[in-house]
């Protein structure tokens, strides 16, 4: 089993590549671990993912890293796992209101690879081994900062979590048929600038000591 962990920046999973099994790096056929950098942003995330999966053929992609909250009754560094992504703002403003693809009828909403206009994950419930809570994610290319675009992201796509990489992930994932998930820890509340009021550190620690728990289940099943 080939598993690639992969995050936007080395920095959301370098702990765990410090601290990893050292019998899970390597050319083990059995169970092996690698680790891609995709950069920043839906178009890096899509070319960089393809790339790296022609070269790797992976098993399984696991893609991690810390991600902004809509709702602010959830603790910081609170990690989920993301059930469904969209890719929220693919569209046109117009009147006043968000018109993304499929209002705008250039996708119809179960158009391959989506599912009812949006890119669940369907190797969730296999993979979800440690039974961690999941939330619907939302994927732009802008940080939210206005609060009508938070409200809309919100209630639109029914998202609790934004991201500027996970319906890259999805989207390939479901179109190539390749096992994924994806592991979100809360930094931030969507639309606080205020680093002083983030908590980096936790979500980072949080999100790695959960990875490490996860490759050592995921080991276990290989």
């Amino acid at each position: 089993m080939r598993v690639i962990i992969t995050a936007a920046t080395n920095g959301e999973w370098m702990p765990s590549f410090q601290k990893i099994n050292p019998k899970y790096v390597g050319t083990n056929k059995r169970f092996s671990v690698g680790f891609h950098e995709s950069g920043i942003g839906m178009l890096a995330s899509s070319i960089s993912l393809m790339k790296m999966f022609v070269q790797e053929t992976p098993t399984l992609i696991i893609q991690v890293g810390i991600a902004g909250c809509f709702d602010r009754k959830v603790p910081l560094g609170k990690v989920f796992a993301i059930k469904d992504d969209f890719a929220g703002d693919i569209g046109v403003m117009e009147n006043k209101q968000w018109k993304d693809l499929f209002d705008l009828k250039l996708d119809q909403p179960n158009d391959a690879p989506y599912v009812k206009k949006s890119l669940p994950n369907p190797w969730l419930k296999q993979y979800n081994l440690l039974s961690l809570p999941t939330k619907k994610g939302v994927t732009v290319n802008t940080i939210t900062t206005d609060k009508n675009k938070m409200e809309l992201y919100h209630h639109k796509y029914k998202a609790s979590i934004e991201s500027m990489e996970g319906a890259s992930l999805h989207y390939m994932g479901r179109d190539l048929n390749i096992p994924f998930i994806q592991l979100r820890a809360v930094s931030n509340y969507v639309g606080e600038r205020n680093k002083a009021k983030w908590e980096m550190k936790e979500a980072i620690y949080n999100l790695n000591e959960t990875l490490l728990q996860y490759l050592d289940a995921l080991h276990q099943i290989a």
